[in-house]
């Protein structure tokens, strides 16, 4: 429900606060005085696009200005959509909307900045405009499908499908993407056995590369490494007047010594320690000395291995670490890859049976939908009869949705989210005239009174937003004018409705009546609108009924038929 409107600098309008209720609200005033411009204000705070041009800023202003507070305490599906796109959840939703004169423009959502774009989608369904030169809802045929949903009460069979043709979607989307697959899977495939088949031929062993490296380079200077150890041997031990020898005759000599002094026993002891710890080390040397042999065969062999891990480290990692690891993820992957068909098999199943459930559903939706279309169709030719439009005659065109390539298919029909249906009104404004689209025959003042016929059947259902008429009373007047005015107010008693007009058959079914005057003021002329009791508002109705003039005569006309308003209300 729009709760409170703040329009500055737009068109004529200098400067306008407006707190609105809900139940009808009626806006009324002489042709020129701006009353349209507030349908342009609420049009813009809904995203519209059509006409954000400069000239629409107030002449010798910088920017159009447009605020609103909606309350949206009975709209949880909105204040989820506000929630899940950033912009909070609370019961009251802040709009506005910039419009400079140099051509550029911004949006705001409970004060953060947005587009009009993300505006229009968000808001979707906060406001609803029926106007000569606003959008139509009734005009476009997509939003045919949703007056028929909710009058049929189908939109939790509506849910359920959408929920099952995503579904079906993701399913198919997997089928596709595993067909797809097959030829760089056989590909890849090949590569994959390929690099197994080349690292299970090597047989890397885990630091394998690391002990060859050693070993080549003792196989390299074999013959050094033989002559220095087998050198240092004989040194410490193995010829005469060896360190070892020296070092015990050295040992033995301090024998006799140590018994006549025991501070000797200290460097006798370490002398001995240094004779045993050397001929270790001389074992040793011997036998590192007897083992190295010059071998140029096991060389070649070695230089050769080591090529070949050098060469897979290259390829599959730093390491023969990485190329184990590498080994791995190729078996894994191997696997996967062998059993392509088995998961294209499955998926196709799981597509099948996707496409099962949601065919399922779509054709009960569809038959749900031709068994309401009559009935719908019917009332909303009821509700025009009634609104001056008698001889027209509303069809609900349920057809069959046309399929392209690539569309999922069920009955021949392309399924969607929304079914395997396309659903739009047809009218045949007079008696004997085929049923032809709504948008391409019927005029402003029409469409807005077969707006008014289809909320009018649909009251009482969806969330409490904001019906906003204009020119509903386009070309009628008289009894005429009263239904209008009758059906405005039932409309109202489930909606919050916004309506100018020019009758005072409709203005007098008003649960709040506001004027819009226009007024000079210097070398501008500006707009202005405000509330009116009880008695400005007899005025008003009497002004509507008498122009200008308005005498006691009028007065107590207009009395009469705000009683009688009064009466049919309370009956």
């Amino acid at each position: 429900m729009l709760s409170h409107l703040h329009v500055r600098d737009l068109a004529i309008i200098d400067a306008v606060d407006v707190t609105f209720g809900p139940g009808l609200n009626v806006i009324t005033g002489e042709t020129g005085a701006g009353k349209s411009i507030l349908v342009l204000a609420i049009d813009l705070l809904m995203g519209g696009r059509g006409r954000t041009r400069p000239d629409v800023v107030r002449a010798g202003a910088e920017a159009a200005e447009i605020a609103a507070v909606f309350d949206v305490a009975d709209d949880p599906a909105l204040r989820r959509r506000l929630e899940e796109a950033g912009f909070g959840g609370d019961e009251e939703l802040g709009v506005q909307r910039v419009v400079e004169a140099k051509g550029r423009g911004r949006t705001y959502l409970n004060g953060r900045a947005t587009s009009a774009a993300v505006l229009g989608e968000v808001a979707s369904g906060l406001c609803d405009i029926s106007s000569q030169h606003e959008h139509h809802t009734l005009s476009d045929p997509r939003s045919h499908m949703a007056f028929l949903d909710m009058f049929a009460g189908l939109t939790g069979l509506g849910a359920d499908l959408a929920a099952a043709a995503l579904a079906l979607a993701d399913a198919s989307r997997r089928a596709r993407g595993l067909d797809a697959d097959e030829r760089t899977r056989a590909e890849r495939l090949d590569l994959v056995r390929f690099q197994l088949q080349e690292i299970d031929a090597a047989t890397p062993l885990p630091d394998e590369d690391l002990a060859l490296r050693v070993e080549r380079e003792r196989l390299r200077h074999a013959e050094r490494l033989g002559n220095v150890t087998g050198a240092a041997e004989d040194a410490l031990y193995g010829r005469d007047g060896s360190i070892c020898g020296e070092l015990a005759a050295l040992g033995a000599s301090l024998v006799d010594l140590r018994a006549l002094d025991p501070a000797l026993d200290g460097p006798a002891e370490a002398i001995e320690a240094a004779r045993l710890s050397l001929e270790d080390a001389a074992l040793s040397l011997g036998r590192y000395a007897r083992s190295v042999s010059v071998d140029p065969a096991r060389l070649a062999e070695v230089d050769e291995r080591l090529h070949l891990l050098e060469r897979l480290t290259r390829k599959f990692g730093g390491s023969v670490a990485s190329v184990m690891e590498h080994r791995e993820r190729l078996a894994a992957e191997l696997g996967r890859l062998g059993s392509h068909e088995e998961l294209l098999a499955r998926a196709l199943a799981e597509k099948d049976e996707a496409l099962g459930r949601a065919g399922a559903l779509a054709r009960a939706l569809s038959a749900r939908r031709r068994e309401a279309a009559a009935e719908l169709g019917m009332a909303i030719s009821g509700e025009l009869s009634s609104l001056g439009m008698g001889g027209a005659r509303v069809v609900v065109d349920v057809t069959p949705a046309t399929a392209a390539d690539g569309d999922l298919v069920v009955d021949g029909a392309r399924l969607g989210p929304d079914g395997i249906d396309r659903v739009e009104f047809l009218i045949a404004p007079n008696r004997g005239e085929d049923a032809r689209p709504l948008r391409r025959i019927a005029s402003g003042g029409e469409l807005s009174r077969a707006m008014l016929a289809v909320k009018r059947v649909l009251s009482g259902l969806g969330p409490a937003g904001t019906y906003v008429f204009d020119e509903v009373d386009a070309g009628v007047g008289g009894a005429v004018a009263e239904v209008i005015g009758q059906k405005l107010r039932q409309v109202a008693d489930h909606h919050q409705v916004l309506c100018i007009t020019h009758l005072p058959q409709i203005a007098v079914y008003a649960d709040r009546h506001f004027v819009v005057r226009k007024e000079a003021l210097g070398q501008r002329t500006v707009s202005r609108i405000e509330a009116l009791g009880e008695k400005d508002r007899l005025d008003e109705v009497a002004r509507m009924l008498g122009g200008l003039r308005v005498t006691p005569r009028t007065r107590a006309a207009a009395a009469e038929m705000l009683r009688q308003a009064e009466r049919a209300v309370a009956s």
